[in-house]
């Protein structure tokens, strides 16, 4: 029996559409990204409204088991279409399972694998009971069929996370009834013998909870929220299947400047794609929020999904399920405001645009200290720490105003021992004295002008809250306000009792006003005040500060500062960028770009961070006259082309009009761009914006460019709007071969609809 074999929703009680009705009179345009759009509802005759329920996917449908719709439980099996856009009972054999709720549901190769769940009669109250049974779906012959097993068996269990890895179905924690679980078992999913084994769980796993999703990537597990009682917390927990050890995720979000992880919750959904790790729905402490969040697996660092203009957005709710195919999200079902089960289904469109290397790019620089131009000398050791005098004096007024002397200085010095300045090549390295900074604090404010994120060296040092108070004065200093604001949330974030005095004895040593408040007002506090000053460092005190803490003690009132974090005050690496690149580096420019005999002025440093092609251009031969030629392969682009290619350089903009994304499709290849980024970016706003007015001059510009993806596009869109395109005077102006070219998409669409009327009228014919 085919997969394709089921009760179509869209075809009982209607009648069969006429072929031409079937074939699409335009191109379908991409998705667009971030896009939530509402499909098509499940009627109540195919399939309940429900919630509880699993959703799995297989080729290009989802399907829909179990669940309850209020009134009791169901054990139906439900699947919809991604392309016909239509509900329908899956065709089944055999006996399903009990039906039942808070099951698990996974795919392995051709099946379906549904395990546990709570089952009985909830309308009457009776028989209700957890169950540690596993059934098998294949989805070819539409067979149900249940496992037996010999040995030992995991308990009974509902609401507990499944996952699929190296052929094994892996179990995880859970409700037995009684309490929550944080057991795991595993059981393979291929050969006869079917016996399950208890894993032996190392390093720092996840308290006991109920009501958590799952998602497997790069060979892990991970875990997020769920109800865990007073324990239930907002960290993701990674499990490695290969060595079976637990991992607690450290955000880090305050040193990163990112938004902090989703609020805890329960019954939501989390599903994995490309580096992502996606959160919807759920309950989070009495609210049901519908808005999206994701996790970067590489950059470690959650995020709120924006979703694009014209968004369906979902409703808030939990209990329902997702799934993914391709490169969208369809999400199903759970229950909503006022108890009430859903029916409605949700595609969520990903952004698979590859991520933006800007910071790890200028970090990878930093770190080779390639080109440098600029020493500082720090600290009374006078310290000697290397980097680029384009990016500091983009970031930091006070830097700039420094460098700035330095060289007016070394220009003033060789005027009067040569009379002239030699050539930039033979001047030596910029000099700048730091004195009163201390190096490791220095070094750690640097990788921030670079990346906008603080790196430590040894994130466990018992001597981090004293060193970010160092990182803290620098930023005072220098004028980083963003900087100085993730260093005050750090620091109120890491000050407890064992610090707290440390912290304050150094803050009033280094004239911190803000952070000696803050920690007086710790101490000072009802649950601090005693274990504070019964311990023998409070007895090793100066006077002074103790009369402070007394003081403030008896007066806590008084001079209450509250540190408080706002992300809107400073600038981001972007935004510096921006205005660098715009009027602010005019004259730090240290290289001639010429283009359509025009000067364009640029930095080095930044062009060699962020191109390999410029990176060996400098390493290698510099032109003597500090002047390179632009093309892109053997095309030069126009001014307002590269233009943005400079702006995607500078600060990643990858916003361009139709004309430029042409120009640099190719651009990535040969600049050497740490990814396609740029790319993906050029064939998506091409795809969106090329219509029937200016698809010719696109085919064109395509064809010379060779640009094969955009070409044939563009043919697609003539073929589709031949009638209106036909008519445009740049149609006669199309070379021999171009009009061929047509010619035969023409050809192809014909024979490519023959086809589509044909299967569906052998799909049709099948469904009867």
């Amino acid at each position: 029996m085919s997969t394709g074999r089921f009760v179509s929703s869209a075809s009982i009680g209607s009648t069969s559409t006429s072929s031409s009705t079937q074939i699409s009179a335009t191109v379908p345009m991409s998705n667009t990204a971030n896009k939530w759009k509402r499909e098509n509802d499940c009627d109540e005759f195919v399939g309940a409204r429900r919630s509880k329920h699993t959703v799995v996917a297989y080729k290009e449908a989802i399907y829909v088991f179990g669940g309850d719709n209020g009134k009791y439980m169901l054990n139906d099996l439900i699947r919809f279409g991604v392309k016909d856009k239509s509900w329908g009972r899956a065709f089944a054999t055999g006996t399903p399972p009990a039906p039942r709720y808070h099951h698990s549901a996974v795919v392995h190769g051709t099946s379906m694998f549904v395990f546990g769940g709570y089952t009985g009669d909830i309308h009457s109250n009776s028989n209700l009971t957890n169950k540690n049974d596993l059934f098998e779906y294949n989805f070819q012959n539409g067979q149900w069929t249940e496992w037996k097993f010999i040995g030992r068996t995991p308990v009974a269990r509902s609401a507990h996370g499944a996952a699929v890895y190296d052929g094994k179905l892996w179990i995880y924690a859970g409700y037995d009834g009684n309490a929550r679980l944080n057991d795991m078992w595993t059981i393979r999913l291929t050969g006869e013998t079917h016996q399950w084994e208890e894993v032996e769980q190392k390093g720092d796993r996840p308290p006991t909870c109920c009501n958590f999703p799952v998602a497997v990537a790069r060979g892990c597990m991970y875990v997020f929220s769920g109800q865990s009682g007073l324990q239930i917390t907002n960290t993701l927990f990674q499990f490695n299947f290969k060595d079976k050890t637990w991992r607690r995720i450290s955000t880090e979000h305050i040193l990163r400047g990112a938004p902090p992880p989703p609020a805890r919750r329960y019954g939501h959904t989390m599903v994995h794609h490309d580096r992502f790790l996606y959160v919807f729905g759920g309950a989070a402490d009495s609210t049901l929020p519908n808005d999206l969040h994701c996790y970067d697996l590489d950059s470690q660092i959650w995020s709120t999904v924006t979703p694009a203009p014209e968004s369906q957005i979902p409703s808030g709710r939990l209990f329902h399920a997702a799934a993914v195919i391709g490169d969208a999200m369809y999400i199903f079902g759970g229950t909503i405001d006022n108890n009430v089960r859903s029916g409605d289904a949700y595609r969520f469109q990903f952004s698979s645009y590859p991520k933006c290397t800007l910071h790890d790019d200028f970090g990878k620089f930093l770190q080779n200290r390639q080109f440098c131009d600029v020493q500082f000398t720090v600290g009374t050791e006078e310290t000697k720490i290397s980097a680029h005098v384009a990016m500091i004096v983009a970031r930091s007024q006070f830097l700039r105003s420094k460098i700035l002397a330095a060289r007016d200085a070394r220009n003033a010095h060789f005027e009067k021992l040569f009379g002239h300045r030699p050539p930039l090549a033979e001047q030596p390295i910029l000099e700048v004295q730091l004195p009163d900074a201390q190096p490791e604090a220095f070094e750690i404010v640097l990788n921030y002008i670079y990346t906008d994120r603080i790196v430590f060296k040894d994130p466990f040092s018992h001597k981090l809250v004293l060193i970010m108070m160092d990182v803290y004065q620098l930023a005072v200093q220098f004028n980083i306000p963003r900087l100085e604001q993730l260093c005050v949330q750090y620091l109120e974030f890491k000050i407890s009792k064992s610090n707290v005095l440390d912290a304050l004895y150094n803050a009033d040593r280094m004239g911190l006003t803000l952070i000696k408040d803050y920690c007086l007002g710790f101490i000072v506090k009802e649950d601090h005040f005693y274990n504070i000053v019964m311990s023998a460092e409070f007895a090793a005190l100066e006077k002074p500060q103790i009369v402070e803490i007394i003081r403030k003690r008896l007066n806590p009132s008084k001079h209450t500062t509250d540190m408080k974090y706002d992300k809107t005050i400073g600038t981001t690496l972007e935004s510096d960028m921006a205005v660098f690149l715009k009027s602010g580096g005019k004259e730090f420019c240290d290289i001639n770009l010429v283009l359509e005999e025009k000067i364009i002025p640029a930095h080095k440093s930044i062009l060699a961070a962020r191109c390999t092609y410029f990176q060996a251009m400098f390493r290698s031969f510099m032109p003597a006259d500090n002047t390179v030629n632009i093309q892109i392969g053997d095309i030069s682009p126009s001014l307002e082309a590269f233009d943005s290619l400079l702006r995607y350089i500078y600060y990643g903009d990858t916003k361009m009009p139709p004309e430029d994304s042409l120009y640099l499709f190719q651009a990535p290849c040969f600049y050497g761009f740490a990814n396609n980024r740029l790319q993906a970016f050029c064939k998506h706003n091409l795809e969106n914006n090329i219509t029937y007015d200016n698809v010719l001059q696109i085919l064109e510009a395509s064809d010379k460019m060779n640009v094969l993806d955009i070409k044939n596009y563009a043919l697609k869109m003539v073929v589709h709007n031949f009638s209106q395109v036909a008519k445009l005077p740049k149609m006669q102006d199309l070379s021999r071969e171009l009009l061929l070219d047509v010619i035969m998409a023409i050809a192809d669409m014909k024979v490519e609809n023959k086809q589509r009327i044909h299967d569906a009228f052998i799909s049709q014919y099948n469904d009867i």
